[in-house]
């Protein structure tokens, strides 16, 4: 392994240019219940493996809805009113109780904006200052995922279909917060802003791209031009197969995308957008990270490594380590990403 010659940001900075970084970054995302029970595991892989990203130190406002203690087995509600269930520790859950499951609600229904009015960002430029890793915040928006917390899955796709008035202006008021929520963010100094809706199922979009592009590609424009405007890197999230609107994310100006490439062609990707957008991550965590031999996951990373690392940037050594993975597998993610790789072959 050769020695670092850039700090974390000049890295992913040069990843995000195409400007050939002295390595790829490596950034790890862990689930709820790996820091909760296997912390231990945890600090001994980053030891290895330090990742190349951070947030900033900040505090959103107290929330007026908020109860219960999330990602522990029972029930809490979020800050918007959801009611969660969790049946085992260290995940996320789901929602049970919408509080939008009769439109009736809506006529009083108002976003937490004493989230954004009490939130607390003094220490956020100095500690992007005190750091040399690159400093992303978020997400800081997911409008589809937060219509169906809102609503309920079933019942905001049948509005959506129908075209139900009451979803679209669900659709403006929650549009409204997060451009809030992003403008407190750009005129920060942090390095990048990341957003995220999960869009795709195994083999398509969960909606018609025709669709898509009407209802929500606005939205994420106007999150990429704001970003943009102040100078900022745009970063975003979505799970499933999304190979219909990587074009479209291009197009409004995402910077990095974390997606499925397993759920996908990923060789066609690479031909297709390699050069345009940075793939930022992922390995298969469907099959190979939870299941998969150290020898299978290497050899998915070296498969990534052909498609998308020339040595110019454009690609970041993510992955998700999740409750059932072993440390092993994601071990074997880093290593496999940072060992000798012919870019030609």
């Amino acid at each position: 392994m050769s020695a670092d010659t850039m700090t974390g940001r000049e890295r992913v900075t040069r990843t995000l240019r195409f400007e050939g970084p002295d390595r790829v970054p490596r950034d790890l995302w862990t689930l709820p219940g790996v820091p909760m029970t296997r912390g231990a595991e945890l600090q001994a892989l980053l030891k290895s493996y330090p990742t190349d990203f951070t947030a900033p130190e900040h505090r959103y406002g107290r929330s007026e809805r908020a109860k219960g203690v999330p990602n522990t087995v029972g029930t809490y509600t979020d800050e918007w009113g959801s009611v969660w269930e969790v049946a085992e520790p260290g995940v996320i859950g789901e929602v049970k109780r919408a509080p939008l499951d009769d439109w009736s609600a809506l006529a009083h229904f108002q976003p937490p904006w004493e989230l954004l009015e009490g939130a607390d960002i003094s220490r956020v430029n100095a500690s992007c200052a005190d750091t040399e890793r690159f400093v992303l915040i978020g997400p800081v928006a997911r409008p589809f995922e937060r219509m169906q917390f809102l609503r309920g899955t079933e019942k905001l796709m049948i509005d959506l279909a129908y075209g139900t008035q009451e979803a679209l202006q669900l659709r403006d008021m929650i549009h409204e917060y997060y451009m809030r929520e992003v403008a407190l963010w750009v005129n920060t100094d942090v390095d990048g802003i990341s957003f995220m809706d999960d869009w795709g199922a195994q083999n398509q979009l969960l909606i018609s791209p025709k669709m898509w592009r009407e209802l929500f590609k606005p939205l994420y424009a106007d999150y990429c031009a704001a970003i943009h405007e102040a100078g900022k890197f745009v970063f975003m999230h979505s799970d499933g197969h999304t190979a219909a609107i990587y074009p479209d994310l291009v197009e409004i100006g995402v910077d990095a995308l974390n997606s499925q490439l397993f759920c996908m062609d990923i060789e066609a990707l690479a031909a297709a957008f390699k050069g345009r957008i940075t793939f930022w991550g992922e390995i298969d965590r469907q099959y190979l990270l939870p299941f998969g031999s150290v020898e299978e996951v290497k050899t998915g990373v070296r498969r990534v490594r052909r498609a998308l690392d020339d040595g110019r940037g454009g690609v970041i050594a993510q992955c998700e380590w999740g409750n059932d993975v072993p440390a092993e597998n994601v071990a074997a993610v880093f290593e496999a990403w940072m060992a000798p790789f012919d870019h030609e072959t």
